[in-house]
Formats: structure tokens, C-alpha cells, sequence
């Protein structure tokens, strides 16, 4: 077990740059998102503020809520942008795999404030179908333009963020784009005809869609604190590779699961044949990292045994 545990050091240490390279990429994905998501905040801060004008303006209730949902989505960026910073900061030796799942932490709070401001919105929403209320269709016409295009450019800021926390904060951001685009449509329709309930049936459907994709977003950041193996990885089908590498009789303890819906890590146990020396252990190591390229791991452990070393309960993988 001595010789097996010292060869697994010599993995570590070989790997020591290939490490050091996945983690700078990390830094370099939660610093884009950082800078996307405080872009987000401001702009969807301030476009709050001339929500809450026009409404006054327009004496728009319905703008007025939308204005009050914008705040309740500014709030939540802008905690998305505090924890993205920090979760890419140095970590203490106590978090040794570092900040990165506080983004995981946002995804999960923003989902359910999504979720909390889809409801609401569908309880104002549902008596407005029993009784249509008059607006002002120049006054929606402008403010959709506006809130389209403030909103939009967020949106593109955050499209492609690599961590979870981006991706909802996203879907905040979109589901104003999708509802000022249901504001203008009504506005320009209420030019000609008085069907004030356009309003409500458009944003009901767009908040049906919304909270949809959010319970999706939400189960996979569930999965995710729940320690998952990321989606389209078979992880049987990885150790039964690992297993069919030559000299290997064995692998168990294989264990993938995600830091934050971008970066993983693996760690497994392999049994190599009692006769093989140092170069065929290198070798070993250097097919089980080919094996295991593309999967995106920001921490790999192989640890090497020989028959009847490890006195860990072996798992099915």
C-alpha cells in the first residue's frame, strides 16, 4: 500500500500544472460573470428608477409593478454580483477547494426569489382576467422600448456565463426582456382596439415560461449541492474505461461531482497488478488522464492500490 500511495503523490505533483491551468481558467470565468452580473445590476437598478417615474407619469399601476419586481430583481443581482466576487477570492487553507460554490448558494436564493416574484405576479395577474383595467398605450409603448433595450444589453452581458449563479441571473434579466416585448405588443394594440385583457393573458403565458425554466434551473442547482455527476457523464460507463486500461484490475471509489455547474472534480481508486513497477504505473496514470479529457476537472485524485490494499467499503463504481 506504501509503494500504491506514494505512486498516487507523483500523479498529484505531475499534475500540479495541468491544476494550475484549470484554475486560472476558473478565475477567468468568474471574473467575466463578476463584471456581467454588476453590469446587470446597475443597468436594472436604474432602469427601476425610470419604471417608478413613468409609472407616476403614465398613473400606470400595472408599470408601477413591474417597477417594484425590477427592484425585487436588482436586489437579487446584485447579491449574484457580491457572491460571484467572492466566490472567485483567495480561500483559507480551512475551503480548500475555495469559494466557488457560494455561486451555487446565489443560483439557489435568486431561483426562489424568481420563483416568489412569478407568483406574485400571477396573483395580480388572475383577478385582472376577471376584470380588465384601462392603461395608457402611448405611455406603455415607451417604457416597453426602453425596458427592451436596457434589459437586452444585460442579457447579452450574461448570455454563456459558465457558472449557475450567471445562468439564473439570466432568466431574471430575461424574463423582463420577454414581458416589456408583452407590454409593447399590448401597447401597440391598444392603439386600436380597447382589449385591455391582452395584458393579463400575455403576461400570464410569458409567466408560466419563466417559472418553467426557473424549476428547471432550480432542480439542477439542487442536484448540484447534492454532489450529482454533471449531466451527459455515464459514470459507470467512465470507471468500466478506467477498469478496461491495461494492468488495471480494478476501480472503485469513483466519485465526479461539480463545484459549481462548470468546474468539476473526480477522485477514484485503482487496482493495478501486483507485478507492475514505476513506468507501468506512469502509464497507467498517463490513459486514465486521457480518459477522463473533456470532462472539464478542475481537481483530478487517482489514488493507486494493489490487490487488497484499500480498507475502504467498496461502492458499485
Amino acid at each position: 500500500m506504501g509503494q500504491g500511495h506514494s505512486h498516487s503523490h507523483e500523479h498529484d505533483d505531475k499534475n500540479g500544472h495541468e491544476h494550475g491551468h484549470s484554475h486560472g481558467h476558473g478565475h477567468h470565468h468568474h471574473h467575466g460573470d463578476s463584471a456581467n452580473l454588476r453590469t446587470a445590476f446597475f443597468l436594472n437598478l436604474g432602469f427601476t428608477v425610470v419604471e417608478v417615474i413613468g409609472a407616476y407619469l403614465t398613473n400606470s399601476v400595472a408599470i408601477l409593478s413591474d417597477a417594484l419586481h425590477d427592484l425585487g430583481d436588482s436586489i437579487a443581482l446584485g447579491m449574484a454580483w457580491g457572491l460571484e466576487k467572492h466566490a472567485a477570492r483567495q480561500a483559507p487553507a480551512r475551503y480548500s477547494y475555495g469559494y466557488g460554490r457560494l455561486s451555487l448558494l446565489a443560483a439557489f436564493i435568486n431561483a426562489a426569489v424568481l420563483i416568489g416574484g412569478g407568483l406574485f405576479v400571477l396573483s395580480e395577474v388572475i383577478p385582472r382576467l376577471l376584470n380588465p383595467e384601462a392603461t395608457n398605450a402611448p405611455g406603455m409603448i415607451l417604457l416597453a422600448l426602453g425596458g427592451i433595450a436596457v434589459n437586452g444589453v444585460a442579457v447579452w452581458r450574461l448570455q454563456g456565463g459558465g457558472t449557475m449563479n450567471a445562468k439564473v441571473a439570466m432568466w431574471h434579466l430575461m424574463e423582463d426582456v420577454l414581458g416589456w416585448v408583452a407590454v409593447l405588443i399590448v401597447g401597440i394594440t391598444l392603439l386600436f382596439v380597447d382589449l385591455y385583457i391582452l395584458d393579463s393573458i400575455l403576461s400570464l403565458l410569458i409567466t408560466l415560461y419563466i417559472l418553467y425554466n426557473v424549476l428547471g434551473h432550480l432542480k439542477k442547482t439542487a442536484e448540484l449541492f447534492l454532489q450529482a455527476a454533471p449531466e451527459g457523464v455515464d459514470l459507470s460507463h467512465l470507471a468500466q474505461r478506467l477498469r478496461n486500461i491495461n494492468a488495471v484490475e480494478g476501480c472503485h471509489h469513483t466519485h465526479l461531482w461539480s463545484l459549481d455547474g462548470d468546474h468539476h472534480v473526480l477522485s477514484t481508486h485503482l487496482v493495478v497488478n501486483q507485478s507492475a513497477d514505476q513506468d507501468e504505473i506512469r502509464e497507467i496514470k498517463q490513459q486514465a488522464r486521457e480518459e477522463l479529457d473533456g470532462l472539464n476537472l478542475t481537481h483530478i485524485t487517482i489514488e493507486i492500490e494493489y490487490p487488497g490494499d484499500c480498507s475502504m467499503v467498496e461502492n458499485h463504481v
